[in-house]
């Protein structure tokens, strides 16, 4: 069975998109700044011929659509923390967000190769966190109880899959863009 992307987005309202990048860019900026980031997503979800779907806060379905493409499947994420959030994603599945500048359809589709082999596939982020997580079959010992947003998230998530006897398939490191620091690899995103 074809894994689906689960691409996790916001509507890029100045405020309260991308917060951490407020200082280096203002509300404005860091606003449009992620709305850059999740269009490059949905253009590598595209490209990657998977299966996908968006899953939003922040605003309506059908603004989502009218932006990013009529075609577009959009879920809301629901309630929660986003371990919760996580949890109720269908499985087999790849889940990512939308602030992963490196990320590409050949990596899409590796995760997604990758799948067949292993329980569990995951991409590390150079913040200690994760830019994908792609499951075979649900598993919601991952999600409960993380401390989110802070560099224990792949340590803490390899140690739980371990501790369930699951060998995930690891790929290539990428930077999550989070904070003006995160900027300075990519000059690009802000022409």
């Amino acid at each position: 069975m074809t894994p689906e992307i689960a691409i996790f987005a916001r509507w890029p309202e100045p405020g309260k998109a991308k917060t951490r990048l407020i200082p280096a860019l203002g509300a404005e900026g860091a606003a449009k700044l992620y709305a850059r980031l999740l269009e490059l997503t949905v253009r590598e979800a595209r490209a990657s011929g998977l299966p996908f779907h968006l899953r939003i806060t922040g605003d309506d379905p059908v603004r989502f659509r009218d932006w990013l493409g009529d075609d577009l499947d959009v879920r809301d994420q629901g309630g929660g923390d986003l371990g919760e959030k996580l949890a109720r994603v269908p499985t087999p599945c790849l889940m990512i967000g939308s602030d992963c500048p490196g990320l590409t359809a050949a990596l899409l589709r590796e995760a997604a190769d990758a799948l067949a082999e292993h329980e569990a596939v995951i991409g590390p982020a150079d913040d200690g966190g994760y830019w994908l997580l792609a499951l075979r079959e649900p598993c919601r010992d991952l999600f409960a109880d993380m401390a989110w947003s802070t560099p224990q998230v792949f340590p803490e998530t390899m140690q739980r899959l371990d501790a369930l006897g699951l060998a995930p398939h690891i790929l290539p490191e990428l930077t999550d863009i989070d904070t003006g620091e995160d900027l300075a690899a990519w000059p690009d995103l802000l022409a």
